[in-house]
């Protein structure tokens, strides 16, 4: 395996690690899950679901912000907290709730935290006020905040170390796939009969999912309780945090989300108004464009085999960029065209980090994984907030441009960890030749 995107140290992936802060034995990797193997479909299959009922129910008000606005006398930047309100709270309770699935079980705190989400969501399409929308939505976000680093945990600790970029690709794929089709179902039913008809359809679905998420799940085979210490926690974390390659990977998968959630925030504004002036249900179908991501997440493991991690992350960025340049033209095809080139690079490169993440720490995964998910869903609030800003204050185009600084960050970065690799590499032949050099009387 070549370096990390980043360009830190080759990655070593210990196959008797556990993943608590206290240590443990585990199964040999030989009896770890793979493609083939008994009880690999099952829970790549509840994984999907799950990630399926996750980016719908998160993003469930994202295609209706236009509805939102008009339905309480909002602006942009108010109706924007319905999205951002759930990706900070996300954000700030994913690292306990991934100590708490080191004491409880990874299996468990995904059901656990997918069941109070989909209960929230079913009160959701009945809030009085924006402030009481802001509120509820704040509250499924917590909630859903121990499934995405209690699933990462999970699939390291029961996938074979080969086949995990693709697996966690399937799960991220499950995302797409609920952020697509929550979308779409929200903006044709509220075309029909409004956005609070639209958010009880979202709810329903994820009720499906979370049912077929239980029934499906394997249980842990690899997993090894541990007690719950705040001190270990806390050195737990500080050490993730010291660690160069991992706080690269933090701010990358941040940059990334600050991204896609300025565009996806702030485009159902901009297609509803001249000169598109598309209708609610149309706009939510443009989110079509998420099968996209599902593709090129899925195809991650393939693209870092071919062109190495920090190759697929250039890859992924560029195809962001471009994409980003391509949608300022006012032609509806060349738009669609670059929400497609964004769509892409975004899921490859979150593909990409969030599995260098899991690899890169052999030691406290739950607790590298949940800080990786508070980076990028802080990313998501802060794009979704801060691109509904510079759209209000230059259109489209400022949008445009937040993004494009985002992507400047992710290729400062990497830049930075290739040289960082370059010189890793170059220190041990330094020592040797200069040990080997005779000595000077």
């Amino acid at each position: 395996m070549p370096p990390a995107s980043t360009g830190a140290s080759t990655l070593i992936v210990a196959a008797s690690t556990q993943s608590s802060p206290v240590a443990a034995t585990v199964p040999a990797v030989s009896e770890r899950l793979e493609p083939g193997r008994p009880g690999y479909r099952r829970m790549s299959f509840a994984l999907f679901a799950a990630g399926v009922a996750t980016f719908a129910l998160l993003y469930s008000t994202q295609a209706l912000l236009p509805a939102v606005s008009a339905s309480f006398g909002a602006t942009a930047g108010q109706a924007s907290w319905t999205v951002s309100a759930a990706t900070g709270a996300l954000a700030l309770c994913v690292l306990p709730m991934s100590a708490l699935s080191e004491r409880f079980g990874r299996r468990q705190m995904m059901t656990a935290s997918l069941a109070v989400a989909v209960v929230v969501g079913l009160f959701v399409p009945f809030a009085p006020s924006l402030g009481w929308l802001i509120a509820l939505r704040a509250v499924q976000g917590a909630a859903l905040a121990g499934l995405p680093a209690s699933a990462m945990a999970y699939l390291a600790e029961e996938v074979r170390p080969k086949a995990l970029v693709a697996a966690i690709g399937l799960f991220v794929a499950g995302n797409s796939i609920g952020g697509m089709s929550g979308r779409i179902l929200t903006g044709w039913i509220a075309q029909a009969w409004g956005w609070r008809a639209a958010l009880g359809a979202v709810g329903l679905l994820a009720v499906a999912c979370a049912i077929v998420f239980h029934l499906m799940i394997p249980r842990a085979r690899h997993f090894t309780p541990g007690s719950l210490n705040p001190r270990a926690l806390a050195k737990t974390v500080g050490g993730h945090l010291s660690d160069p390659l991992l706080r690269r990977l933090y701010a990358i998968g941040a940059l990334f989300m600050t991204v896609f959630g300025a565009v996806y925030t702030v485009i159902g504004y901009r297609l509803v108004e001249a000169p598109f002036n598309l209708p609610q249900g149309v706009v939510g179908s443009i989110f079509l464009v998420y099968l996209v991501g599902t593709v090129s997440s899925a195809a991650a493991g393939k693209l870092v085999a071919r062109t190495g991690r920090r190759g697929a992350l250039y890859l992924a960025v560029s195809t962001t960029a471009a994409g980003l340049l391509l949608s300022l033209a006012d032609q509806l095809a060349a738009v669609l065209l670059g929400l497609v080139l964004i769509t892409a690079g975004f899921f490859a490169g979150h593909a990409v980090a969030s599995s260098s993440v899991s690899r890169t720490a052999t030691t406290g995964r739950a607790q590298a994984s949940a800080l990786y998910q508070s980076a990028y869903y802080l990313g998501s609030s802060a794009g979704g907030t801060l691109g509904a800003v510079a759209f209000h204050a230059g259109g489209w185009a400022g949008t445009v441009t937040l993004g494009l600084v985002a992507v400047l960050g992710v290729v400062s970065i990497t830049l930075y960890g290739s040289r960082a690799a370059r010189a890793e590499r170059l220190r041990p032949s330094a020592v040797i030749s200069v040990r080997s050099r005779p000595v000077q009387n």
